[in-house]
C-alpha cells in the first residue's frame, strides 16, 4: 500500500505530554495506519510518560514504553493541519489556516487506573471521529 502524498498532520498538545496527548497520538497512529502524520507535545513536558497511562494503553495492546514527553515547538504547530489542545491554555501558538480543537478532558495525573481508563476511552471515541473526518475511507 503506497502512502498518500498529502497525509493530514495532527498535533496533540497537553501540558506535560505524559498522559492525554500521548494516549491520543498512540490511538490515532494505531487507527490511521500511516494515513495521518501524528505528533504530540507538551507546553511544560514531564520527564516521563505517566506509568498508569502506560498500563491503560497496554490493555489495548498499545505499547507506549518507548515514548517520552516532547516540548511544544512553533515548527510542530506550523506543520500541523489540525492542532488539538487538551488543557494547555494559551501556551499553544496560533497560526492562520490551522484547525484548532480543544478537547476538555480530565488530566490523568494522580488518578486511579479506572478513571484513566474512562479518559482513555473518551479519547478513543474522539480520535475515531476525527479520523473519520480526516480520512473518510479509513
Amino acid at each position: 500500500m503506497s502512502e498518500p502524498a498529502n497525509r493530514p498532520e495532527v498535533l496533540f498538545v497537553c501540558v506535560h505530554n505524559a498522559g492525554r496527548s500521548q494516549m491520543a497520538a498512540a490511538l490515532l497512529h494505531h487507527y490511521a495506519r500511516g494515513r495521518v502524520v501524528v505528533r504530540s507535545a507538551g507546553s511544560a513536558p514531564a520527564d516521563t510518560v505517566n506509568p498508569a497511562v502506560l498500563v491503560a494503553m497496554a490493555e489495548l495492546d498499545l505499547d507506549l514504553s518507548n515514548e517520552f514527553p516532547k516540548p511544544l515547538s512553533t515548527d510542530a504547530v506550523r506543520a500541523a493541519d489540525v492542532v488539538i489542545t487538551m488543557g494547555c491554555g494559551d501556551a499553544c501558538p496560533v497560526f492562520p489556516g490551522k484547525r484548532y480543537l480543544d478537547w476538555e478532558l480530565d488530566d490523568p495525573a494522580g488518578k486511579p487506573l479506572h478513571e484513566i481508563r474512562a479518559i482513555r476511552d473518551e479519547i478513543d471515541r474522539r480520535v475515531r471521529n476525527l479520523l473519520a473526518e480526516l480520512v473518510p475511507d479509513a
